[in-house]
């Protein structure tokens, strides 16, 4: 039987090296982004040969209510269901700024990419689940911004809580359906985003900040999300899994 996989934000970054991982696992990936659909379109040829899969890339922003339901829709056609969904795309703040000086316009566009988009995105997939009797899987890309508080870009660490607890909300909602509901939490991931402060966070590596002395990849994201969708946790929903490094254990 198919596995037909829908992870938003899967052009680039995390959300690449998922892509990438759950089409090695035989599910056939649908992915969307802001860039164009032209710029995908080898990427899609070569995910198909490589992995014997279907791959379909989809234009579209999903802190948009029409391109959200497109999104489905476009999915739907091309693969004829959907059995999981990764909530991966997301945003950093376009400037960073102390938080006595953030903008309501940065606030605005941080949380409707973030945590707007992706909620309403599960609500609606959500609803196919339990009108088809799918028992599918839903995973929400956190950070450990939920917890660790940056004040440089607060607006992130905001949108990352939010998603922490729609995740809750949503494994509490879904249970009656059978869906099971996670979050998880990476920690310093090499990637486009973490690119612009490369040097400051080599330095803290370098200084002890994560137990495994090195960056995480997009890779160490991919086979975590695997793991969920092939049910190795299904008696763990709402569960967060943290793929840090050991960051957040607390030392003395």
């Amino acid at each position: 039987m198919a596995r037909n996989v829908l992870v938003t934000g899967g052009g680039r970054g995390i959300g690449a090296g998922i892509v990438d991982k759950l089409a090695a696992e035989g599910w056939n990936v649908a992915f969307c982004g802001r860039k164009p659909v032209e710029e995908f379109s080898t990427r899609c040829a070569e995910i198909e040969a490589k992995y014997n899969v279907k791959a379909l890339y989809i234009q579209a922003d999903v802190s948009n209510a029409h391109d959200r339901e497109r999104l489905l829709n476009a999915v739907l056609e091309k693969f004829g269901s959907i059995e999981a969904l990764v909530n991966n795309a997301g945003v950093a703040p376009q400037v960073r700024c102390d938080l006595l000086e953030m903008s309501e316009e940065s606030f605005d566009r941080v949380m409707n990419i973030n945590l707007k988009g992706p909620f309403f995105l599960t609500q609606r997939i959500g609803r196919y689940f339990a009108e088809n009797h799918v028992a599918g899987t839903i995973v929400n890309i956190g950070s450990i911004s939920a917890t660790v508080a940056s004040i440089s870009r607060g607006e992130y660490c905001l949108s990352k809580a939010g998603v922490a607890m729609a995740t809750k909300l949503f494994a509490v909602k879904m249970a009656e359906f059978g869906v099971p509901v996670y979050e998880i939490r990476p920690g310093v991931i090499s990637s486009d985003m973490t690119s612009v402060v490369k040097e400051k966070y080599d330095k803290l590596i370098a200084e002890g900040l994560t137990l495994q002395p090195r960056w995480g990849v997009p890779a160490d994201i991919g086979r975590a999300v695997a793991m969920l969708l092939r049910g190795d946790l299904a008696y763990s929903t709402g569960q967060v899994i943290k793929v840090d490094g050991g960051m957040e254990i607390g030392r003395l």
